[in-house]
């Protein structure tokens, strides 16, 4: 069973949304790999930080500035992580700033950032395989290579990894770079890569396995020459976590509240696996279960049913749509709300077992929280409209003072069977 790469990638645009709306200078990063398959780049703007103090299966995460000084990210989540080339224990690479995504599915790194030579993987019918991945105003396309990959104490061999924006393959299919313009650097993405926790074991699933035409995957026999592929489970660019020895059923984001005004940093805790230590237990967690096929569920907020609703670290903002809620009329913060005074709002959490939850939640102005503290990037209560309709997007300020468990589709823990949230 597959997961919808689509819907938290998509995502992954507004907080790049919101970092432009700072009037922030975005810088650009140059790099990136040879012709001919090896990937490689010169320069790293990697390396350990404070987000890199692993205890057993717990690793640090943070939300900061990000990894561009010039151009601050807005409530992004951090954590660090090492690649090796497969099989050594020398030529490897600590990375700091990789994002956090509980919506998304696999480790995605940016190519001017990495100092190791890999191998780009072959696709099933020969040439090398590549993959687009699509967010709602872009998208990022790039070699899949291996690496082994560590983070914290749990680690995994031979996984495939996307690198976005090696030179080696600059030419893009026109159903890729349809969507906008490509985010395929550091400044252009907010971070030095994207590692996707959610619930699915691949990032496309049998729909990639099964359908030549997938959108995802292609199979390039030069720079300039790629043809849509299929591609098997085993080798589409899978969740980590799924391969790690132990503590491979899920993932705990444990964070600290936010202060109604915001913070310069916030600093938490990822956690693998649910119900296999002392420290991952379940117990009376309130229990969202998602739709096994799209990892969905739904949200009614004033008497509608939002049936494409989805938690996602990856998103930056609540994102919903609420014609009572006044937008911001500064172009900076276009579909950001700005309300005159704080906003208390209710919604209803309904999983796919029929239980349900509800849950308070507060927007604030956009602006205000900006203008107010220019240094903070941390917000509780911001929120912005959503594209379409029937979605409620749960992102980053609903972690916010909360220690929200994220179960894998088909794992079993005391409390029941994944795909779920429970919080």
């Amino acid at each position: 069973m597959g997961g919808n790469v689509s819907i938290a990638l998509a995502a992954h645009a507004w907080r790049l949304a919101f970092c432009a709306a700072l009037g922030l200078t975005a810088v650009s990063c140059g790099g990136g790999s040879n012709s001919g398959g090896t990937l490689a780049a010169a320069g790293s703007s990697g390396g350990s930080t404070s987000t890199s103090t692993p205890v057993g299966n717990v690793v640090s995460i943070v939300v900061d500035a990000g990894p561009t000084s010039t151009s601050p990210d807005v409530n992004t989540l951090f954590t660090t992580v090492t690649v090796c080339v497969p099989g050594s224990t020398t030529s490897c690479q600590t990375i700091d700033h990789i994002q956090v995504d509980t919506a998304s599915y696999g480790l995605r790194l940016i190519a001017s950032v990495l100092t190791l030579s890999l191998q780009a993987q072959a696709a099933p019918n020969g040439g090398s395989l590549l993959e687009c991945t699509q967010f709602v105003d872009g998208y990022s396309w790039g070699p899949v290579a291996l690496v082994d990959v560590q983070i914290g104490s749990e680690s995994a061999s031979s996984v495939p990894v996307q690198i976005i924006g090696d030179t080696g393959f600059a030419t893009v299919p026109a159903d890729c770079s349809s969507v906008g313009t490509a985010e395929d650097s550091v400044a252009t993405f907010g971070a030095n890569g994207i590692l996707g926790v959610g619930v699915f074991a691949q990032d496309c699933g049998t729909g990639c396995a099964n359908t030549v035409d997938n959108g995802s995957y292609y199979a390039c026999a030069s720079s300039t020459q790629c043809q849509p592929t299929t591609v098997a489970l085993a080798n589409q660019v899978p969740n980590p976590i799924e391969l790690f020895a132990t503590d491979n059923n899920g993932v705990i984001i444990q964070l600290p509240s936010v202060a109604a005004q915001g913070a310069a940093t916030v600093t938490g805790s990822m956690i693998f696996g649910v119900d296999t230590q002392t420290n991952n237990k379940s117990g009376t967690q309130t229990v969202v279960t998602l739709d096994p096929n799209d990892g969905e569920f739904t949200t009614v907020l004033n008497g509608t049913s939002l049936s494409q609703s989805f938690f996602d670290t990856g998103s930056n903002g609540l994102y919903f749509n609420d014609t009572s809620l006044a937008q911001c009329t500064d172009s900076n913060f276009d579909e950001f709300y700005c309300p005159a005074s704080t906003q208390n709002l209710s919604a209803v959490l309904q999983g796919q077992n029929a239980a349900s939850v509800t849950l308070d939640f507060s927007v604030d102005n956009a602006e205000t929280l900006e203008n107010n503290n220019p240094s903070f990037v941390a917000f509780a209560t911001l929120a912005g409209t959503y594209p379409t309709a029937g979605s409620f997007d749960w992102g980053l300020p609903f972690y916010y003072g909360r220690t929200v468990y994220t179960v894998m589709e088909n794992a079993t823990t005391t409390v029941g069977t994944g795909p779920y949230v429970a919080f």
